[in-house]
């Protein structure tokens, strides 16, 4: 019985350990504007991110170089296209 009791308290830690994988990209987590502002960097972390992404796609680097990379595109200026309200006529 104890000898379960020892395979299961293993298996959970080395369960707990492999979830502490290191971020890929070093250096610490930088915010969407600091993307905008640093064109460079933000092509860099989205060529590694858009290298690997099935290990890196949601780390917060990539997702934040990623929201910068839109608004860039989208030339911050918010202006989506808004659809018109739907409009129900009586026939």
């Amino acid at each position: 019985m104890t000898k379960n009791v020892l395979i299961f308290a293993m298996l959970g830690t080395l369960s707990l350990l492999a979830g502490c994988d290191d971020e890929k990209i070093s250096g610490p987590t930088q915010t969407v504007d600091w993307y905008k502002a640093h064109d460079a960097e933000r092509k860099d972390v989205l060529a590694k991110c858009n290298n690997n992404p099935g290990e890196l796609a949601a780390t917060p680097n990539c997702v934040n170089a990623a929201l910068a990379d839109n608004k860039m595109a989208m030339g911050n200026s918010n202006k989506a296209i808004k659809p018109k309200p739907l409009t129900f006529e009586n026939k």
